[in-house]
């Protein structure tokens, strides 16, 4: 599968943009365990044509991370353009490697975002949508895809048709979740009409599908039965980056790799630590791994006084020292 001229591989298995959780740390944690891209937490259009800080700090990526999609959401025309035209030239600007691609968001389903047209918000305004794609891609040199959903409610899963008009302006990849805006991450993905996009025939670009895959028993599934080109992977990576070695493994020979130990997460966590420290420093690269960590042990039995411990202390030695612990008392896990 190609993003333009970018190899992402047979069958790839992605990281899903989730914001507070893909930063530069988790990103090259995943490329290593097996991930075939990854992107960056979603940045808003309007933050970065203000040159806010936080939001440019979000455009810098790593070599080790590429390749690496930067993904923007607004829902002004012009903002848009301007924020994928620094997103273009996010090495310039932010340093580091910068954007092999840029990803419109258009499927964040929270309230602040979809209620004020933004996200999955576009859902109800088809046109704009289409029109802000079009601009976008007029305006940069690196390849854009979109992410988005089926529609706004069930009354108005509008994807098929809205597939062919993305493609139509010039994305070269689409991603879809398989849920309403309404339905935000409740019930089932709906895969069918993910299916109905990939098998139309007017398509020719990549299509991603992503929701609920949490195994590779349904990553496998999703490809046969479904046909999407590519697999995006969201909540199921919390704690279990090997989530990409796994599905990577059973897609290649068919057989499902056990659980890893706990001796091998200790070493998987320490190695995520020692990223967010080196990329963030103290105390910040603490505080920014506590959504992390804990949910590398979920679990194990009589674990909770080790888990407040974990994520309350800001001494990194002590950190080191609660994983050494763990590794120690849970060493037949």
């Amino acid at each position: 599968m190609k993003i333009g001229n970018i190899d992402l591989g047979e069958r790839p298995v992605v990281l899903a943009p989730m914001e507070d959780v893909t930063d530069a740390s988790f990103r090259i944690l995943c490329r290593e365990q097996g991930a075939a891209a990854v992107y960056t937490e979603f940045i808003p259009s309007d933050g970065l044509i203000r040159d806010a800080h936080k939001a440019i700090e979000k455009m810098r990526t790593l070599e080790e991370e590429a390749p690496v999609g930067i993904q923007i959401y607004g829902h002004i025309p012009e903002s848009m353009v301007k924020a994928a035209q620094m997103a273009d030239r996010a090495a310039e600007i932010a340093g580091g490697h910068g954007a092999d691609f840029i990803d419109i968001n258009f499927g964040c389903p929270v309230t602040k975002i979809a209620g004020r047209g933004a996200g999955s918000g576009m859902m109800r305004e088809p046109d704009k949508m289409v029109a802000i794609t079009k601009a976008v891609v007029e305006a940069v040199g690196k390849p854009v895809t979109v992410k988005t959903r089926l529609g706004w409610d069930d009354s108005s899963k509008i994807i098929v048709e809205l597939a062919e008009r993305l493609q139509d302006v010039g994305i070269q990849a689409l991603t879809i979740h398989g849920r309403t805006r309404c339905q935000l991450y409740k019930g089932k993905a709906d895969w069918t009409l993910i299916g109905e996009v990939k098998n139309n025939p007017r398509m020719h670009i990549p299509i991603i599908g992503n929701g609920d895959i949490d195994s590779p028993e349904k990553a496998k599934e999703a490809f046969d039965k479904f046909g999407v080109d590519g697999i995006m992977v969201a909540r199921a990576t919390y704690g279990r980056p090997w989530i990409f070695r796994d599905i990577r493994h059973y897609l290649d020979t068919g057989e499902l790799l056990p659980e890893p130990t706990v001796r091998e997460k200790v070493a998987i966590a320490r190695r995520h630590l020692g990223l967010s420290l080196d990329l963030k420093g103290e105390p910040r690269g603490v505080y920014e791994m506590r959504r992390h960590l804990s949910c590398y042990f979920r679990g194990l039995p009589d674990f909770k006084d080790t888990r407040i411990r974990m994520v309350t202390t800001l001494d990194v030695p002590e950190l080191y020292s609660i994983l050494d612990e763990i590794e120690e008392r849970y060493a037949d896990l």
